[in-house]
């Protein structure tokens, strides 16, 4: 057994052995000659549409060509994932930022290869019926093919999308590193690194609190000219692909890459919207309790005067009584191992095959959990057709929300493994539907939290959950209102940080209110990695649709018991070729209606009026 107190590095060498091995090498060969392939198959469709269009046999051509694909999107992904992995806990090294560099620009040609495809699925579209006939085994690519030819319809010119392709590596996608760098190498003049800082929003120490959500915003204003310049940049290149490729807004870019409905969307921020009124009070019962306890260094947060949270006390701990044994669960500082096995019993819980998926993922070194300069903050599951194995990485500080992130990213790993046997263009599965596997781990593992404890470390759980789940419903809706205004203005001018703090501070009236006081943070728009990408548009509202859909599919689970692993594995796996709403409605559910939305939101009713009667 490892030393508990060792914090683990994740093993790579089960995917590839290194950038400079032999099996590396090989495998981007491999990914050439497959790309090489599928060249040719769409050489000779373009051949024959021109000469031999009502003879070609489309559906046998189809057929060839999605065995072709599906080898392509094994190696593509699996390169992909590999390259970023690495890059990502050591950022500033060079081999590894040529390396990823090397592979974005080979799926450039994938990039180029599916533009070709989508337009010749679009002009043969007709033989699809004969298609779905004669080859029953591609039958559940029919929502796929469809989406295909839909999103066909916004397509520029063949010449003008490879130009956008090429032109992305160093426009959107540069930009984004620069932040991505920028971030990953600020530190104080104590040495502590930009992600330690924003760890210690959780510190139990009210002045180290505000001492550090101070520090972050002085390290974010010393560069906030660069992080415009990438954000204004990076948003202005999506409005001009917009324009031409005829999306009326982002949002509808965002919605059909999502696979989801306008009409669900505005059931889902409608209910997050009649919401806010249950979270202020939350917030406010927080900073009262805070107040009263001397658990803040605001000077005027949790008053009559000014009821609302300070910003760097949204995640303060609540001051937590000791158990039985001394010691508070919620308040110890947790080893790695002690982390994995709550963790893993938590997963035995719903299922042996959730705990049998789990261990082995501890076992055979699939986390990075220990915090570094260099690596990339927050955390991440990535996902590898070789092997159909996944890596995880966190910054494993010791605190209980350590263990939820543990929960959260393994649920991701898991409902990658619930695909295992499916085609590879079947990983690809929308953000919507990508997050409720991940909390519904989390869901599992705070409820039984909630449930086993009792007086003050109840009321701390609760307000651990709360916390999350307000991230989940009001920051969310913040940055979806910041997003929309963000691109509402840059398609008229030019945008400067002041703008962008602007915006910022005008999202979080909206959604916080008088849930916070006077105390914000204006700079939330250089934190979130999300904004600095080309392809996250509105990144963040799946992770609402993920929260509420997962605490639907608990209180199913709790009607239902064990039975319920079996129904909820078989949702897993056909997330891949379903469209939300069809998918949704095979567990039972309509989306599109606000309805289903708020009986969702009612799980955290109930917990927000446990937390102000108990506080």
């Amino acid at each position: 057994m490892e030393n508990t107190n060792k914090i683990p590095r994740w093993d790579v060498s089960s995917i590839y052995p290194g950038i400079d091995s032999d099996e590396y090498r090989q495998a981007l060969k491999d990914y050439e000659s497959a790309m090489d392939d599928v060249t040719s198959l769409l050489d000779t469709a373009d051949s024959l549409t021109k000469t031999a269009n009502d003879s070609f046999d489309f559906a046998t051509w189809l057929s060839k060509y999605l065995e072709c694909k599906n080898k392509v999107h094994y190696l593509s992904r699996t390169l992909h994932a590999f390259a970023y992995i690495l890059y990502s806990t050591d950022t500033t090294n060079t081999a590894y930022l040529n390396n990823i560099t090397a592979v974005e620009k080979m799926g450039l040609k994938v990039e180029q290869q599916d533009i070709r495809f989508s337009r010749l699925l679009l002009a043969h579209q007709t033989s699809l019926p004969d298609f779905y006939k004669r080859f029953a085994d591609y039958s559940e690519y029919k929502y796929l093919l469809e989406q295909t030819i839909e999103d066909t319809r916004h397509q520029m010119s063949s010449a003008e999308e490879n130009l956008a392709s090429d032109l992305n590596l160093t426009g959107g996608s540069a930009w984004g590193m620069l932040h991505e760098q920028i971030i990953s190498n600020l530190a104080d003049e104590n040495g502590r690194t930009f992600n330690e800082l924003r760890n210690l929003a959780y510190d139990p120490d009210p002045k180290v609190r505000k001492e550090a959500w101070k520090k972050e915003k002085e390290l974010l204003a010393q560069n906030r000219i660069p992080f415009a310049a990438s954000l204004n940049n990076l948003k202005g290149q999506t409005v001009t692909l917009n324009r031409r490729r005829n999306y009326g807004t982002a949002l509808e870019r965002s919605l059909n890459a999502n696979r989801m409905s306008k009409k669900t969307l505005d059931a889902l921020i409608g209910a997050l919207e009649d919401s806010l009124p249950m979270w202020r009070k939350y917030f406010n019962a927080k900073a009262s309790y805070l107040r009263k306890h001397s658990l803040t260094a605001s000077e005027t947060a949790g008053t009559d005067k000014d009821p609302g949270l300070a910003f760097y006390d949204l995640f303060a701990p609540l001051s937590a009584s000791s158990d039985a044994s001394g010691e508070s669960l919620l308040e110890k500082k947790w080893s790695f191992e002690q982390a994995r096995d709550y963790v893993l019993s938590e997963y035995k819980s719903f299922s042996d095959d959730m705990y049998e998926f789990a261990k082995n993922a501890f076992d055979n070194k699939w986390i990075d959990a220990e915090v570094r300069a260099g690596k990339v903050g927050g955390a991440y599951d990535e996902d590898f057709p070789k092997g159909h194995q996944s890596r995880i990485l966190s910054n494993f500080t010791g605190a209980f929300s350590d263990i939820i992130t543990l929960a959260h990213e393994l649920g991701h790993a898991y409902h990658f493994s619930c695909m295992k046997g499916k085609p590879p263009v079947f990983y690809d599965y929308p953000m919507t539907l990508a997050e409720s596997a991940s909390t519904f781990a989390e869901t599992i593992t705070k409820q039984d939290m909630i449930a086993a404890c009792s007086g003050n470390d109840r009321l701390c759980i609760l307000d651990l959950d709360l916390q999350d789940a307000s991230q989940i419903f009001v920051d969310i809706l913040c940055r979806y209102y910041f997003e929309n205004a963000v691109f509402n203005e840059r398609e008229k001018s030019e945008l400067n940080a002041d703008d962008f703090c602007r915006l910022m501070l005008d999202a979080q009236e909206k959604t916080y209110g008088s849930g916070l006081n006077g105390e914000r943070h204006e700079y939330m728009w250089a934190v979130k990695s999300h904004y600095y990408s080309p392809d996250l548009d509105f990144y963040n509202f799946p992770y609402a649709f993920g929260q509420l859909f997962s605490a639907a599919l608990y209180m199913r689970f709790k009607k239902e018991g064990s039975e319920f692993a079996k129904t909820y594995r078989e949702i897993l796996s056909q997330t891949g070729n379903l469209s939300c709403e069809e998918l949704c409605a095979k567990a039972g559910f309509d989306i599109t209606t606000k309805e289903f939305w708020k009986g969702g939101m009612e799980l955290y009713e109930k917990e927000v009026e446990a937390f102000c009667s108990e506080k």
